[in-house]
């Protein structure tokens, strides 16, 4: 028998809170024995995998200028060669001693996150023009209902950010330095993501 379910309302929409870091980090809040590790945590390489290592090092600041201190950060990318570890890969064989993607919470006093990894190839917009080498983030914390994509390109490549389909489709072009990694020495590079207010992020609707 069918039974009416008019009654049955929608639930209240709700934030990550801290239930994105029980889930998805719980060696980092304190609860052990489900991983040896966390998922993503620690480099994304070995010591046979190719490229240039590097360190990405960022803070989520929200709307009013404060760290988010309970953000959780994930980042996705192409080996040296600009290939992906993905099953969907069909242009060529990734490198296999790299992982390609990693999961970062911010550290609890500043909320900083950090990323040991390499530097990524060019890969190919859909329609064929390459892309300048970049590394996508996805961004959860309090206040986020859905979670946030944008991108970290490096400054040092000028010359192919220039060229980059996707930095070329961002209409107002004095906010594309909120996409720029500033670097902080050799192999270092520092990658702040604002929600809102003054600098705030390009983020992609993906």
């Amino acid at each position: 028998m069918v039974q009416p379910l008019g009654y049955i309302k929608e639930s209240a929409s709700q934030t990550a809170g801290p239930y994105v870091h029980i889930g998805c980090t719980p060696n980092f809040v304190g609860i052990h024995g489900i991983f040896d590790r966390d998922l993503g945590s620690g480099a994304l390489y070995n010591d046979e995998t190719r490229g240039t290592r590097v360190t990405i090092r960022g803070t989520v600041y929200d709307g009013g200028g404060y760290a988010l201190r309970d953000a959780l950060v994930e980042i996705w990318q192409a080996d040296d060669a600009g290939f992906y570890n993905s099953p969907s890969e069909t242009r060529g064989e990734a490198d296999p001693n790299f992982l390609g993607w990693g999961r970062s919470p911010g550290d609890m006093d500043t909320g900083e996150f950090v990323f040991e990894t390499i530097k990524p190839g060019r890969v190919p917009f859909k329609d064929g023009r390459w892309m300048a080498p970049h590394i996508t983030f996805w961004i959860v914390a309090r206040g986020i209902n859905i979670g946030l994509h944008t991108r970290m390109y490096f400054p040092e490549d000028e010359a192919a950010n220039a060229e980059d389909p996707v930095l070329a489709r961002i209409e107002h072009k004095d906010r594309i330095p909120t996409l720029i990694a500033k670097k902080e020495g050799d192999n270092t590079y520092r990658f702040d993501i604002r929600l809102q207010g003054e600098g705030e992020t390009v983020f992609f609707d993906i």
